[in-house]
Order: structure tokens, then C-alpha cells, then sequence
């Protein structure tokens, strides 16, 4: 195994794969480089001497400027580089022409057909509350009910407690009415209790005409105001949605019908080399089956955005990307933050230095396809291909938003490692092996092979199959633990 990587023959930085000690001597282009001090392994090290405000190159393109000189075989961090992004940008529309895509398939699954023609993945029961004053009522039925069946018949039953639905107002109100909607219509749920309080700003009436179209014989709602016992009722209804939910069986899907949410978190200086590329091949594979791929977390494209603005399938797309961009940049500003403040203590850890560097290791997720849609927070997917999805970079937001969209799974590649998952099932790949042999609990697939001389053609290949065997029913490790939760996006005033 190589001791480091330079990702790009343009690159004046390496990559430590293994921590690196002083004295230890590169050989990059015939060239013979000393480091002056030890590097941890994801961490860069100069391959020249930078003079202060000097570009640094990684992936190809700038992530930043020398905030100082910095000598050849120096540990290059965020003591002395310095983000080159500021303020909100201009762009214009410079279409990069599409790659030629894998040759399409004749894949299936085991999926599960629902009455109005979408597919899930999974056959669950779910009680979701429209307002977090009940969450203890459906932590309540939920284990009552799993008691009372042990799950057998369905996939999982499962209560999703948050804290929203009344006290809020505008966007946030609307926000927490779209992700409930996407959740009580996803094809993974079989059935779906929805229980609300009485005098919530949610109201149940309401919200039920909100939802528009819906299977009636598969959702069922409750305002516990209006009842005697909410325990008794409640089980009763789920009784009436487990009478479907368990007669529901796998049938054969073309994998086309197939929607993957694209997610990174604790992200590492491996990140943008081995996990976030195997996303990005996936992707592609995907896209080529004529399936659908989604990425967000927008604050994580700052500074990489032009890449996909390019890709853009034609120029009213472009224009979305862009107001996706400058929307985002403007609920910064509005909240008086700086727009470009993101890699966090455990990614700066990890090797991660500036905003640029997280994103064009984040971005590579979405390969190489072109961005056919974009959807603002809470919007539903409509278009196949490769879709943008406006959320911000916390994992849970994220993940919820990804699921809620319509997604079936979501892929997450982590480099620090994380145990949550959202209300669909969450594959956790590792960018290094060390995590992957660390917590075998929360890691499902390793993408760490690749800098130990695993090539990408045969890991895109077990990472296709093992794809292929979870949505036909293989757990993943959220499901296994029941590490399952939602969380809404929340901008403006409580009352």
C-alpha cells in the first residue's frame, strides 16, 4: 500500500494515507520531497514552498491560499491556509459536455408495488405526530403494538417523535407540513397512523387536505383531544392498517423505479478519494439505468457549485442551480453568519481545512451525470436523473429531507463515523478501513480498499450487489438498532 496519494497530477499537495513522520522522504515526479514535520494520516503536505496568498491545488482546482509562507514538506492545515470564497457570486452558464453512461441493464428488485403505481422498499407501519406534544403517546403505541404483534407480517413498526407543528409560523409551519406530507405518502410505509393533539397550528383537518391525494385504507388519523382512551383507539386503528400492511408482498421492480439520496457526514481528508467517488460511480450506474440519484447539503457545494452549474442539462436548469446557490448564501447573510464557516472540529480533524476542500470532496458523490432537476426544501422528486435538493449540512436535516423527497435510501459516507439514521434506511460507508473495523455497528459497506489497492471497477461492482440485496430486504445497521429519527428544518421565529 502507497504511503500517500497525489489525487491530481496538477495537485502541489499529497495525502497522507498512513501517518507520515519527519524525515521521511516523497518521490513525486522524480522529484525527492523531506517532510519537515509528522502528518496524520488524510492530511495534506506541501510538494513546493508556497509564498503567503499563493494558491494551494487539491482535486485540481484551488482550495484556498497560503496565510503565510509555508515550506516545502510542511503539514498544511487550517493554521495556515486560508479560504479564497467570499461574498455571492456571479455565474454564467458554460455547459460541460455529458459523459458517455454505463450501458443500460436488465436489473430488478424485490420491491413492493402501492395502489397509485410508486414502489418502496420496505412494508413498515409508522405513527407520525403532527405536533410534538404527542410524542409520548406514539413512543407509547408504537412499543404496545410491536409487543402485541412482534412485528411479524411487516418490515418494522415505528414511531417518529419531533418537536414541531405548533408555535411556528411562515416557512417553518409550511416546511413542517412538507416533510410530515412526504413521509405519510412514502412507499415504505404499509400503513401509517397519523396522530395529532387538537389545538395545534397543524391541525388535522387541515393538514389532511394538505396531503391531497392518499390511500385512504392505508392511513389512518387521531386527535387525541377528541377521544377517551388515545392508547385504545390507537391500537385499534393500527390493527386496521396491519390487516394490509401484512397481506403486502415483494414483487420484481426494473431498478429503474430506484431513488438513492446522496449524504456525507464527519467527513475526512479519505473522504473526497474513496467513499464520496464510489457515491459518485454509483450514481452514474444508477442514472444509467434511467433510476434517480439526489444530492444536497447546498452549504457543502459552496465553492465547487460552478461544477455542477455546468453540468446543468440545459440553461433553465443552470438557473436553478444558481438560485439554489444564492437562496442558500442569502439565509446566511439574513442571519448576519459568514457564508463560507463550515468544515467542523471533527472534519478539520480528519484533514479538511477549508470550505473548498470539503466541497469538491463532497460533490464528487454525484459522478459525473448531468443535474436534470432541482427541488427546494420539502419539494417532491418529479424528474429523473440526477437531482439537487435545497438542505443544509446537518446530517439529520439532510438525511430527513432526502427521504422525504421521495428517496427510498440514503447513502451516507462518513470518515468519523456516525450511528444515525433517518426514517428510511441509511447505508453508512466508511472512507477508511480503521472505521469500518472500529465500529462494526454502525458501518455497513468499507470504500477504505481503495487506497489499499482495491480497484474502483471491482468495488463499484460488491457495492452494486450489495445495494441490490438491501432494497431487496437486507438491513442495514440503523434498522438493526432501530436508530431511526427525522429532523425539520427550522429558520425563522417560535412563538
Amino acid at each position: 500500500m502507497n504511503k500517500y496519494i497525489q489525487i491530481n497530477a496538477a495537485d502541489n499537495v499529497a495525502v497522507a494515507i498512513i501517518p507520515l513522520l519527519a524525515g521521511d522522504k516523497l518521490r513525486i515526479d522524480d522529484r525527492e520531497i523531506t517532510l519537515l514535520e509528522d502528518i496524520p494520516a488524510g492530511h495534506k503536505v506541501a510538494l513546493k514552498s508556497f509564498a503567503r496568498n499563493e494558491h494551494i491545488i487539491k482535486y485540481g482546482f484551488p482550495i484556498g491560499h497560503a496565510s503565510q509562507t509555508i515550506p516545502e514538506g510542511t503539514w498544511i492545515n487550517e493554521k495556515n491556509i486560508k479560504s479564497n470564497l467570499e461574498g455571492v457570486l456571479d455565474y454564467t452558464y458554460q455547459a460541460q459536455k455529458a459523459l458517455p453512461m454505463t450501458e443500460k441493464c436488465d436489473i430488478t428488485f424485490k420491491g413492493y408495488r402501492r395502489k397509485n403505481g410508486d414502489v418502496g422498499i420496505r412494508n413498515e407501519i409508522w405513527i407520525i405526530p403532527t405536533v410534538g406534544c404527542v410524542n409520548g403517546v406514539i413512543n407509547q403505541l408504537a412499543e404496545a403494538f410491536r409487543n402485541q404483534t412482534k412485528g411479524a407480517g411487516v418490515d418494522a413498526i415505528v414511531a417518529f417523535p419531533h418537536n414541531y407543528g405548533c408555535s411556528q409560523l411562515g416557512d417553518d409551519h409550511e416546511n413542517t407540513k412538507k416533510i410530515l406530507r412526504g413521509m405519510v405518502k412514502h412507499p415504505n410505509a404499509g400503513g401509517v397512523l397519523v396522530v395529532g393533539l387538537g389545538c395545534e397550528n397543524n391541525q388535522i383537518d387541515e393538514f389532511r387536505e394538505f396531503l391531497g391525494e392518499y390511500d385512504e385504507e392505508r392511513v389512518r388519523f387521531m386527535v387525541t383531544q377528541q377521544v377517551g382512551d388515545e392508547i385504545e383507539i390507537g391500537m385499534r386503528l393500527l390493527n386496521e392498517l396491519y390487516c394490509y400492511a401484512s397481506k403486502d408482498k415483494r414483487t420484481d421492480i426494473p431498478l429503474s423505479e430506484l431513488k438513492v439520496g446522496l449524504k456525507c457526514g464527519g467527513s475526512d481528508g479519505f473522504s473526497g478519494i474513496t467513499a464520496n467517488p464510489l457515491l459518485g460511480a454509483f450514481s452514474d450506474f444508477l442514472v444509467s439505468q434511467e433510476g434517480t440519484t439526489v444530492l444536497t447539503e447546498v452549504p457543502e457545494m459552496f465553492g465547487a457549485e460552478t461544477l455542477l452549474m455546468n453540468r446543468s442539462l440545459n440553461k433553465a436548469v443552470f438557473d436553478k442551480v444558481v438560485h439554489l446557490i444564492n437562496n442558500f448564501k442569502a439565509y446566511y447573510i439574513e442571519n448576519n453568519q459568514p457564508i463560507y464557516e463550515n468544515p467542523s472540529p471533527g472534519n478539520r480533524a480528519g484533514g479538511i481545512s477549508t470550505l473548498e476542500e470539503k466541497s469538491l470532496g463532497c460533490t464528487q458523490k454525484s459522478g459525473a451525470s448531468p443535474v436534470r432537476d432541482v427541488l427546494m426544501y420539502g419539494d417532491q422528486l418529479k424528474v429523473k436523473g440526477l437531482n439537487l435538493l435545497s438542505a443544509p449540512g446537518n446530517d439529520l436535516i439532510a438525511s430527513t429531507a432526502l427521504a422525504a423527497c421521495g428517496c427510498h435510501l440514503v447513502l451516507f459516507t462518513t470518515g468519523r463515523g456516525t450511528p444515525f439514521g433517518t426514517f428510511v434506511p441509511t447505508v453508512k460507508i466508511s472512507t477508511n478501513s480503521n472505521l469500518f473495523i472500529n465500529k462494526p455497528g454502525w458501518i455497513d459497506f468499507n470504500a477504505g480498499s481503495l487506497i489499499e489497492g482495491d480497484g474502483m471497477d471491482h468495488l463499484s461492482k460488491r457495492f452494486i450487489d450489495y445495494i441490490i440485496e438491501v432494497i431487496n430486504g437486507r438491513p442495514v445497521n440503523n434498522e438493526i438498532k432501530n436508530y431511526r429519527e427525522i429532523s425539520i428544518f427550522k429558520t425563522g421565529v417560535t412563538l
